[in-house]
């Protein structure tokens, strides 16, 4: 007996190892977004074999790798030329050994080793810096050579690709640019190579299919204007990041001349929005204050936590932002939430538990200053200095089920911000809407749709759906005075669809709703809303009740 006991014991051992194994290999499953150094901000096209290996040597020796900075990325300005056969060549007087041993050189400190170039002829250093070196050099016509070179023969991990000769020269096509730049590395490479497409705006939904991570923004700057546009520019775009694949914000401007608040501003929403913390400072005279905030263990952790969740916009009041993500577990008890001031003057929040999904007592730590707050039980009430930012870890006693969906937080299919068509998909400021915010020109083509994944039922049955719209704006069209009124919402509940017309076209009484009662699913359910042959009306959210 006692023997069959042992055995017993070993045996449930042996299956609880291998569960937590297959576990924890599920939860790092997802690659987070990438964290190094990178040349660009500091030195532009500047750089040398000896700078970049004293950054690297600094990486590690200011406690940086340690947790978790890992890349070492040489931006612009390590060209030379092509010879007579095509044959990229590194700058003689900056790189007078050539590129791989930079790499080896990272390598061999336990980092990892990025790269840059051009999807068209021309870099951006040509364009923007005079730096003739880098006139010719881009990957347009050298795709599979140049990659096997970076990754094959240098060795490289990682690569940023700018669009400045493709794009401000050229006008090439974004997605077919990209697409056989990106199949030319995996046909060339077999290794995991880490991909970030820089095209200054967020190009379109086909970008997940091809990169790590993608800028979302021009160039970032050492000041607030900077900052604030950046961040104004990714709020609504948590829908399309996930799945290990990020919005990048940009390089960090951290310890570059911001004021304290605002460096803790930058640091902790590209942190809790899950951008990649690619420092841009110069490591080997980094003030004590900077490293102290760059190396945040608990910032750190919203940044590169498992779920890979960027955060989302849950209300929006008085001029602040209240941004929310799960962690450590979806639909958990534990959320991080950003209270975010990007005004000139003091912002005072009062956010219900219940727009964070919480309730009962619930637990508050500042993740920045590292302590913990007062428990609270009904709101979370913090005044935030001008360009500041809270960023907190709350726990509640219970996680409840969301009632309101707002159109900004939805995965918009055809969303590229690149204007490339005259009548897109966007968002739209609007004073009356629940979240001041709306989502237009829905429709009009089967795949130009609005989709919510996350619709949460504990229970699953029958809920009312009200659906809050902006009642018909005429003159859209291009023969303006004789606009049709031929509007529809067609609404696909797990891919069961109804269709609601009739719609309220009187802009003066403001945000209008229409009912229907629908079946969810016990979890998650998926609904869209768009219309293959008609247009939508603007949408502002849609809220779920169960009917009774």
């Amino acid at each position: 007996m006692k023997k069959l006991s042992i055995e017993k014991v070993l045996a449930f051992m042996v299956c609880t190892i291998a569960f937590t194994s297959n576990l924890n290999a599920q939860i790092r499953s997802i690659d987070p977004p990438i964290m190094g150094w990178s040349s660009w901000n500091t030195y532009r096209v500047n750089i040398n074999e000896d700078l970049i290996k004293k950054q690297a040597d600094a990486m590690v020796s200011q406690g940086l790798k340690e947790v978790g900075y890992s890349f070492v990325n040489v931006d612009d300005g390590f060209f030379g030329y092509r010879d007579e056969k095509g044959v990229l060549h590194a700058h003689a007087e900056r790189f007078p050994n050539g590129m791989k041993p930079i790499a080896d050189y990272i390598h061999s400190l336990g980092l990892k080793a990025g790269l840059y170039s051009e999807a068209g002829a021309n870099t951006c250093g040509s364009i923007w810096d005079a730096d003739k070196n880098g006139i010719g050099v881009g990957l347009y016509g050298y795709e599979r050579q140049d990659a096997d070179l970076f990754f094959n023969q240098w060795g490289f991990d990682f690569i940023k690709i700018d669009y400045c000769g493709a794009g401000q020269q050229l006008e090439l096509d974004e997605k077919e640019r990209y697409t056989t730049i990106v199949n030319a590395i995996r046909e060339v490479c077999d290794r995991n190579i880490s991909l970030n497409i820089c095209r200054w705006a967020y190009p379109g939904t086909w970008v997940k299919d091809l990169a790590r991570s993608w800028r979302i923004s021009g160039d970032i700057a050492p000041t607030w204007g900077h900052i604030k546009h950046i961040v104004s520019k990714n709020l609504y775009l948590s829908a399309f990041a996930g799945n290990g694949h990020y919005n990048d914000m940009d390089m960090l401007e951290v310890g570059r001349g911001l004021k304290p608040e605002e460096d803790e501003t930058h640091f902790g929403l590209w942190c809790i929005m899950s951008s990649p913390l690619m420092i841009g400072c110069d490591l080997t005279t980094i003030p004590e204050a900077t490293l102290k905030l760059l190396t945040n263990p608990e910032l750190i952790a919203l940044n590169q936590d498992p779920l890979g969740l960027q955060a989302y916009v849950a209300q929006y009041e008085n001029g602040g932002y209240t941004l929310v993500k799960d962690i450590k577990q979806k639909r958990g008890k534990v959320r991080a939430v950003a209270l975010y001031n990007p005004t000139d003057t003091i912002c005072s929040f009062r956010i219900p538990l219940s727009t964070l999904e919480l309730s009962g007592k619930t637990k508050i730590r500042d993740l920045v200053l590292r302590k913990d707050e007062r428990p609270v039980q009904d709101f979370i009430m913090f005044d935030v200095v001008p360009h500041g930012v809270k960023i907190l870890r709350v726990e509640g006693e219970k996680r409840i089920e969301p009632i309101r969906y707002e159109a900004e937080q939805a995965y918009l299919n055809l969303f590229d911000d690149l204007g490339k068509r005259k009548r897109g998909v966007t968002f739209m400021p609007s004073s009356y809407a629940s979240g001041k915010m709306t989502v237009i020109n829905l429709g009009g083509q089967e795949d130009n749709y609005a989709q919510w994944d996350n619709v949460y039922s504990k229970k699953g049955g029958q809920y009312l759906m009200d659906i809050y719209y902006v009642p018909i704006k005429k003159g859209r069209s291009s023969i303006k005075e004789r606009e049709i009124n031929d509007y529809r919402m067609e609404i696909s509940v797990n891919g069961n669809m109804f269709c609601l017309k009739d719609f309220e076209s009187e802009e003066s009484k403001g945000i209008r709703r229409i009912q229907h009662t629908i079946n969810l699913k016990k979890g998650y359910n998926t609904i869209k809303i768009g219309s293959r042959y008609t247009w939508v009306p603007d949408l502002d959210c849609f809220t779920l009740t169960p009917k009774k």
